[in-house]
């Protein structure tokens, strides 16, 4: 009797189940590295809603898309840069009133002829008002002389009509001091600052004392070499800063100073 061939046992056909949840990861991997590109690279907001759809139609077939909550939302986006473009609307604003502070100062040095007393400078920081030693204390000394009273009203008179913080700070030269009153330039260069900043604040009762503050910088800060003795009387100073409270933003323009207007770049 012919034995019966034994036949091979079908081998069971491999499993495609992983392909699934390997797709499902590679779409996630996908789209993480599409958001952290949004939210890093700031790409243009058009070509990145283009970006979006193209993928929502490749990988989903109707119904709300991952891709949709990916990276910053355009609306959103939007918003934000109407909000940047206000910021740098507001800057200049602000800008020019500092301008007109500026201006009017200038105005009222020359026609007191205290160029040798008083400067402006506007810097980065806000408006600097540099007023020299001999114009508020007498040396070594933070009493104020007579002569402070040209000053002192019509800096105050400015200040109030403004709402930005002050910063009052007090320079010394590199000559030591050592009296039982001021041990050092520290102490000397801080009392003169306090000293000023008080009289600003008692001349005119329109001015809040939350947005002043003084400091004292001793010889650390000098703006003129301390070789000669004109370069430390330039360095023999009281400043008054008032400081911007907003940020240029350069990425959205750039302030053309012929025409006043933002120009894209």
């Amino acid at each position: 009797m012919a034995k019966k061939k034994r036949g091979k046992k079908h081998e069971e056909e491999a499993s495609e189940a992983w392909l699934l949840p390997y797709s499902d990861l590679m779409t996630l991997l996908l789209a993480l590295f599409i958001a952290l590109f949004a939210i890093n690279a700031k790409p243009d907001s058009e070509k990145l809603q283009q970006l979006a759809q193209a993928f929502s139609a490749a990988f989903n077939i109707g119904g709300p898309s991952f891709f949709d909550n990916a990276g910053p939302n355009m609306s959103m986006q939007r918003q934000m840069m109407s909000t940047e473009d206000h910021g740098n609307e507001a800057y200049l604003k602000e800008n020019q009133s500092l301008e007109d502070i500026q201006q009017q100062l200038e105005a009222y040095i020359q026609q007191n002829s205290l160029e040798d007393q008083l400067s402006t400078q506007l810097v980065e920081e806000g408006l600097m008002i540099r007023i020299k030693e001999r114009a508020l204390f007498p040396s070594g000394s933070a009493e104020l002389v007579p002569e402070s009273q040209r000053i002192g009203p019509v800096v105050a008179g400015l200040l109030a009509a403004v709402p930005e913080r002050v910063l009052i700070s007090g320079h010394t030269d590199t000559d030591p001091i050592n009296t039982a009153q001021f041990p050092s330039n520290w102490e000397l260069s801080s009392v003169r600052a306090m000293t000023f900043m008080k009289y600003l604040l008692s001349i005119n009762s329109d001015l809040n004392p939350a947005r002043f503050s003084a400091i004292g910088y001793g010889e650390y800060r000098p703006i003129a070499m301390n070789d000669t003795p004109e370069n430390k009387q330039l360095n023999r100073r009281v400043e008054i800063l008032i400081a911007r409270t907003l940020a240029f933003n350069p990425n959205e323009g750039v302030y053309n100073q012929s025409d006043t207007d933002l120009v894209a770049k």
